[in-house]
């Protein structure tokens, strides 16, 4: 399976809380739902549906798979719920327990065992292993070289602080453009390859 991250991102690289106001604060970040002025339901959606149209199964952080799993089987009947809430799911999670596992088909993979789990992931056959928002998880797999392919849509706006999915330490990693779109709102959807080192 391909690693495929996809992420809304500021101009200067937040991805931090960008659906909503509460979504996530740490750092006293304050400028949750940062994202919805620019959202085009053609070019910004467009891209997650055809995210999840190419998945076999989807990645979370905890914070992130909460979130999602408290939205999206409520909205059954639209198709692009009915895609997310019937493929398999994985969390990464050192604090839910199984029963907490609500969201249909969901395993999780204890924290500790994550990095070893997405490698055994990544070398099955399928489609792609869609990762969404789950920036410390993304940050993980950037480091590790776990990550085929990055979808970022990237909003005219700067956020002065947050959190990234760019992992720190200095390491030189050249990716490849493969295709950029402009939406009527100014976001520029890149997507990028990592290139092979030689």
């Amino acid at each position: 399976m391909r690693i495929v991250i996809t992420a809304f991102m500021s101009l200067d690289g937040v991805v931090q809380a960008p659906g909503g106001a509460e979504e996530d604060t740490d750092g006293g970040f304050a400028h949750g739902g940062w994202s919805h002025p620019f959202f085009d339901p053609e070019v910004v959606g467009g891209v997650f549906a055809d995210a999840a149209a190419k998945a076999d199964a989807l990645l979370f952080g905890r914070r992130t798979w909460q979130t999602m799993a408290g939205a999206w089987p409520g909205r059954a009947g639209d198709p692009f719920a009915d895609r997310l809430n019937a493929l398999p799911k994985y969390v990464v999670s050192e604090t839910l327990g199984d029963d907490e596992l609500t969201w249909h088909n969901t395993t999780r993979i204890p924290g500790d065992r994550a990095i070893a789990r997405v490698r055994e992931l990544r070398e099955t056959d399928g489609g792609d292993l869609l990762v969404m928002g789950s920036p410390m998880l993304v940050r993980a797999l950037l480091r590790e070289g776990l990550v085929d392919e990055l979808r970022l849509m990237v909003m005219p706006v700067l956020l002065g602080g947050g959190k990234t999915i760019f992992p720190d330490g200095g390491v030189l990693r050249t990716l490849e453009l493969i295709s950029t779109v402009t939406s009527g709102t100014g976001v520029n959807v890149c997507t990028y390859r990592p290139v092979a080192a030689t």
